[in-house]
């Protein structure tokens, strides 16, 4: 599936830009741009979704609190005392609203209910390319490209950590930028954040496609490089 996620965003990009070439790496700017809502499908604020994996804890409460309970495929969280309730398009904040009116409503006395999400099919990053284990992971309060490759258990042995891509749609327009870990390691420039819908290759042939020339010169460079896609 991954591979036929990445072809689908390569094909969408012609042949890559060259470096140098009109409208293609955008030397004006020093970093990746944040996704609009419509870019991440109008999920920047997370949304419950079925098969959502959630963690219920109710203070004082052990007996009731999950560490992790799923939504069911209805759309439906059914919890203890709780009984079953409707969650599918709400945040958790609203869900902790629901939760506490039913656990009233069953005596008990001012419940207080915190949610956080554990496991999501809805906001994820795609990891592809040479780390240990591809996949796609769940983006839960915000990540990092650092943190997002440690969750793929890091590079293979093959790996170049200057070849790393991220792909990702910014008010309609493809973007490519080329990031070097281990210039983000030793602090050169920032652990740039991540964001649904975003997708990280690491691989020296994709970093070439895109970049051609500008890979010469970009272990030199305190930014990454960034390119507009046709």
């Amino acid at each position: 599936m991954l591979a036929a996620f990445l072809a689908a965003f390569l094909a969408g990009c012609g042949g890559g830009p060259k470096f140098g070439s009109a409208g293609s790496v955008a030397q004006t700017l020093t970093e990746l741009p944040e996704p609009t809502a419509a870019d991440t499908m109008g999920v920047r604020t997370y949304r419950v979704a079925p098969l959502d994996k959630l963690r219920v804890d109710v203070y004082d409460l052990p007996a009731l609190s999950l560490e992790s309970v799923q939504v069911g495929a209805d759309g439906i969280l059914k919890y203890p005392v709780a009984g079953e309730v409707a969650v599918v398009g709400l945040t958790p904040a609203e869900v902790e609203g629901l939760l506490q009116q039913r656990l009233r409503q069953n005596y008990i006395r001012d419940p207080q209910v915190t949610v956080n999400l554990v496991q999501t099919t809805t906001q994820v990053v795609t990891v592809d390319g040479q780390v240990r284990e591809p996949g796609q992971y769940p983006v839960i309060g915000g990540t990092t490209l650092i943190e997002t490759i440690a969750k793929a258990k890091g590079l293979t042995e093959t790996a170049k950590p200057s070849s790393v891509v991220v792909l990702r749609t910014v008010n309609g327009q493809k973007m490519a930028a080329l990031y070097n870990l281990t210039a983000i390691r030793r602090g050169v420039y920032a652990d740039p954040a991540l964001y649904p819908n975003d997708i990280v290759v690491v691989d020296e042939n994709v970093a070439q496609r895109y970049f051609r020339d500008a890979i010469t010169i970009f272990s030199t460079l305190s930014y990454p490089l960034v390119a507009l896609l046709p």
